[in-house]
């Protein structure tokens, strides 16, 4: 685990992002910055882009800190909740954005590649929510949002863990809203379409763009801005809900 910490004061809300050194995980760190969090910007191997991330949270007049773990791994990750929440006494708001990819048609999938897609998704919503909700019910507040997508909803051919992992945190989600509503804790999911990242750099876009009702790719800022709101107290009554921001895919 390698981190690169700065204190803020306590009543400072915190956002704990993972998976924020590019794309949708990025947008997400600005538009919580915006809402004067203290942003911590998780990331696995991409320093750089998390370096670049933190710059464009502290162009937004806010602050942060990058934090490198890897969130398939249950005891580094502890660490590192442990190390934020002993820097910081609290985490108001998690988004679990933290990912992969490994496409290929389910009957030639590598235990290898159905493993590193959910260990990265699944397991790792596990790994982080799970301490960081011990501090949430204590301080008997906190919102937690989930990135899902598309393909856990519809399914996707050749994404078949992906698909698994996804609509996993969907049903976890929900889950969890359910036993921390009373807590004055709100779990969500936003499920993304087809957004303008890297992950679909090499698909093609124009056919990509013929399925979407409203004719164009997403932006990571129009996830970003949901995922603001569902952090927001105007989203105080909202929970265990799946927003889906996919320009009208059914």
């Amino acid at each position: 685990m390698s981190e690169k910490t700065t204190s803020n004061p306590t009543d400072t809300p915190v956002a704990l992002v993972t998976g924020a050194s590019k794309g949708i995980g990025q947008a997400i760190c600005i538009e919580m910055a915006r809402s004067g969090y203290h942003v911590i910007v998780n990331y696995l191997s991409d320093r750089e882009g998390a370096e670049t991330t933190l710059a464009a949270v502290r162009a937004q007049g806010g602050d942060g800190a990058c934090m490198g773990f890897n969130v398939a791994d249950e005891t580094e990750t502890q660490a590192a909740v442990e190390k934020i929440l002993s820097t910081h006494q609290r985490v108001d708001a998690l988004i679990n954005n933290a990912g992969r990819v490994a496409d290929e048609l389910f009957v030639m999938m590598t235990p290898d590649k159905w493993r590193s897609v959910i260990d990265i998704t699944l397991q790792g919503f596990y790994n982080v929510t799970r301490p960081v909700l011990e501090k949430m019910i204590v301080r008997k507040s906190g919102s937690i949002v989930s990135i899902a997508s598309v393909a856990g909803i519809m399914g996707n051919r050749g994404q078949a863990n992906y698909a698994a992992a996804k609509a996993g945190l969907i049903g976890a989600s929900r889950s969890v809203a359910a036993e921390v509503a009373r807590l004055g804790i709100r779990v969500n999911v936003v499920a993304p379409g087809l957004i303008r990242t890297g992950m679909i750099k090499d698909a093609p876009i124009q056919k990509i763009k013929s399925i979407i009702p409203m004719a164009r790719l997403g932006e990571p800022e129009e996830v970003g801005r949901v995922v603001r709101f569902l952090c927001s107290g105007d989203a105080s009554y909202i929970t265990g809900q799946v927003i889906s921001v996919n320009g009208g895919m059914f």
